[in-house]
């Protein structure tokens, strides 16, 4: 049984979708981005945010898991530079792997980022720009940091196909959009 959910329309990257808004808790709803198997709209980001890229000099793309994992990849293929994935679980692979506490608006339940011990030897000493589909509270962009920066790697760049609520917050994320947040 499906309801009719509000939409907020957007045009992003001359694609056109209706993100649905959903209430994340009483009295506030978000716009939901949900990239996942949505190649059309990828590729379009990736390509428009490798371009607002152009100007920056970069080895490494680090984004967390899940739903902007499509979009690291398009990045990956458009600019022909390695993309790592922090992990939301620890699998005795990973090795030493460093790890941070999150936040995320989205599950409202604190998470962990792990980074691989073999992805620390990646970034490494290197450039990175850290990519995200949506950049909200910042919780998730502030663990992302503090494991690149622990593991030994400049951050040069920030990007997101969008970022939401307040707008000067976000001046210096490289993005494609911003999103309001819906009071009711």
């Amino acid at each position: 049984m499906s309801s009719e959910r509000s939409v907020y329309p957007v045009d992003i990257a001359g694609v056109h979708r209706d993100l649905q808004l959903f209430q994340i808790k009483p009295g506030l709803k978000i716009a939901i981005l949900n990239i996942l198997g949505d190649t059309e709209l990828v590729q379009a980001c990736g390509k428009a945010l490798a371009e607002r890229l152009q100007s920056t000099v970069y080895d490494v793309f680090v984004t967390a898991e899940t739903k902007s994992i499509p979009l690291a990849y398009a990045l990956s293929v458009e600019t022909k530079k390695p993309y790592v994935i922090l992990r939301k679980s620890y699998k005795p692979y990973m090795g030493d792997a460093l790890q941070t506490e999150t936040l995320s608006i989205t599950t409202g339940q604190p998470q962990v980022l792990y980074l691989d011990e073999k992805d620390r030897a990646l970034i490494k000493g290197k450039r990175v720009v850290i990519v995200d589909d949506v950049i909200s509270t910042g919780s998730t962009l502030q663990g992302m940091r503090l494991l690149i920066q622990h593991a030994g790697a400049d951050i040069v760049a920030e990007a997101a196909i969008f970022t939401e609520g307040e707008r000067a917050k976000w001046s210096e994320i490289i993005s494609l959009g911003h999103l309001p947040v819906f009071s009711d």
